[in-house]
């Protein structure tokens, strides 16, 4: 048989099958009436006997397993929860706050409002096991969205649930820092626990307790997610607690603190508080933190570096700190996510002032680790595109285009060139560093005697992209530097009657930008005398000589006013 029983063994199996659903209906409902029995008798108020009832009633949630949605929310089991939420015995509030932690595994639906209504009282019980029992409810219950998060704050649970932060004990602490951290998850509720939640959770922040420090300073980082909500943190001094936090030995407690911080850091005006703590605290934590084997935490550490380093004096400080090692030392990792955070960082530093700092780059050899980078992480837009932007800042000084030359950096965009892998965009990006480098002397020279026939068409071909004009552009610029040298003669005849049509549509142009440019590469290529026989009697010829005309035209309207004098001008 397919199901790999005999016929006998499938019958008794199938009978069993309705015998136990028969059996588990049957003691549902019996449940049912037991359940709505007891909700109605006077001993739910008081019992003399609580310990024996308590025992009894803790036994009820396991029951419940058999409970669908529309089982768990009947109006019966409401009325019961009510008078077992506001009973004077605990015992009673326990059996009513183990329902709803049954509840709040099982529910797929969302919670009626009205159901609501004995979670708040069990949440202003004396006892603090019922008191944890039902924050824990309310915790899972907000996560799986069963429970509006704005009816919690609208019903006056945020003054309770705050009030039970002063009873030490760590469990309902944990729970009440990831339940103030689902209610300022809605922008709403954000404000009501930023003014009575911040000093409660700062407090527990500095805990002792592993767990309550992790849900606190996630409390915190929510807090951290909307600008009025982030000054008043500030005001309230959250900047040195969740400094002091990065050091901590939890890695969570360190992201979460982490990324807060780097939240504040986007708002410029929160740069003098997070720099008040002496001694470069912030930056010193930072760098150390980028270091770290947690890679989430090294990362985001990057990234917090970078958003702070719009700041010149934080660049001067990061300067002082000798930043540029340990970032190096990422982009020698096999990861591409900590390589692409430290580039991304560095190429934020060298693009801003002061000079000397480009320098310092050069000079610890960055260049040599971006060309490095260049020819082993081709299919990385990332590292392509602030590796382009790095070389762009740092050629700005005879040093730099020193080192270019002497580093893989040229080789590396050329061979990036030929990725197939790279998007259009990223193309740009690396023709805009090859145009740029060919507007310096000794870049250019070197460009020709590196690059080769594959590359050499490769840029052809994107000359002809005359429906991105900018991409397009950029490569028949950097052909029209080319150096024409016996060799480069070889490596471009094979394209003459290709690079005749896009030179024909860039003379066609209206504008002049690539009218000049036509004109530059027509004059370069006239050094080969193939190229002048091609070009001879050819319709680009007579499209030159059109342009020409033109020029001249203009020229000569021009010739016909007068010089304006300054005093015309400026009356």
């Amino acid at each position: 048989m397919a199901s790999g029983f005999c016929e006998e063994c499938s019958r008794l199996l199938k009978e069993f099958t309705v015998h136990l659903r028969k059996v588990c209906s049957e003691f549902e409902q019996k449940m049912m009436d037991v359940f709505r029995e007891l909700s109605q008798c006077t001993c739910f108020r008081s019992t003399p006997d609580g310990s024996l009832l308590r025992k009894r009633t803790q036994e009820l949630p396991s029951l419940h397993l058999l409970y669908d949605d529309e089982t768990l929310l009947n109006p019966g089991n409401l009325q019961a929860l009510s008078r077992l939420a506001t009973s004077e015995n605990t015992d009673l509030q326990m059996t009513a706050a183990m329902y709803y932690l049954h509840l709040s595994h099982h529910l797929k639906s969302p919670l009626p409002d009205v159901f609501m209504e004995p979670v708040m009282a069990l949440l202003l019980s004396t006892d603090l096991d019922v008191q944890k029992t039902i924050s824990l409810s309310l915790v899972n219950l907000l996560v799986k969205n069963n429970v509006c998060k704005e009816l919690v704050i609208e019903m006056g649970m945020l003054v309770p649930i705050l009030e039970m932060f002063q009873s030490g004990d760590a469990t309902a602490q944990s729970h009440l820092c990831a339940c103030v951290t689902m209610l300022s998850s809605s922008e709403s509720n954000r404000e009501a626990v930023t003014v009575d939640g911040i000093m409660p959770l700062l407090a527990l922040a500095k805990s002792y307790d592993p767990q309550v420090q992790q849900n606190a300073t996630w409390a915190l980082l929510h807090l951290t997610q909307s600008d009025w909500s982030t000054r008043i943190l500030c005001q309230a001094g959250a900047i040195p607690v969740l400094i002091l936090l990065l050091q901590s030995s939890d890695s969570e407690v360190q992201f979460y603190s982490c990324t807060a911080l780097c939240n504040i850091a986007a708002v410029q005006k929160h740069h003098p508080k997070l720099l008040s703590i002496g001694g470069h605290f912030l930056l010193k934590s930072l760098l150390t933190l980028m270091s770290s084997s947690v890679q989430k935490n090294s990362t985001q550490a990057c990234r917090c570096l970078k958003t702070l380093s719009k700041n010149v004096l934080i660049q001067e400080q990061l300067m002082e700190l000798d930043c540029v090692l340990p970032l190096k030392a990422l982009l020698k990792t096999s990861s591409p996510v900590w390589t692409e955070s430290a580039i991304t960082l560095l190429s934020a530093l060298s693009a801003h002032p002061p000079n000397n700092f480009q320098d310092v780059l050069v000079n610890e050899g960055l260049l040599d680790e971006i060309g490095q980078l260049l020819h082993h992480h081709t299919f990385s837009s990332v590292i392509i595109i602030h590796s382009c932007k790095i070389i762009t800042e740092l050629c700005s000084s005879s040093m730099g285009q020193q080192a270019v030359m002497e580093s893989l950096c040229l080789s590396g965009l050329l061979g990036a060139l030929l990725s197939q892998s790279l998007s259009d965009d990223i193309v740009l990006h690396v023709t805009s560093c090859l145009h740029h480098l060919t507007t310096l002397d000794p870049p250019k020279s070197n460009m020709s005697l590196t690059i080769t026939s594959e590359q050499v068409s490769r840029l052809v071909k994107l000359s002809g992209r005359i429906q991105n004009p900018r991409l397009s552009y950029n490569s028949a610029a950097i052909i029209s530097k080319l150096e024409m040298t016996g060799e480069m003669v070889q490596l471009l005849r094979p394209h003459y009657t290709t690079m005749v049509e896009y030179l024909l549509v860039f003379l066609q142009n209206k504008d002049v930008k690539f009218q000049q440019l036509g004109i530059a590469t027509i004059f370069n290529l006239k050094k080969d005398g193939d190229f002048s026989s091609l070009l001879a009697n050819s319709e680009l010829e007579a499209q030159l000589w059109k342009v020409h005309a033109q020029t001249e035209e203009t020229r000569r309207l021009l010739q016909m006013i007068q010089p304006l004098s300054p005093s015309s001008v400026n009356p």
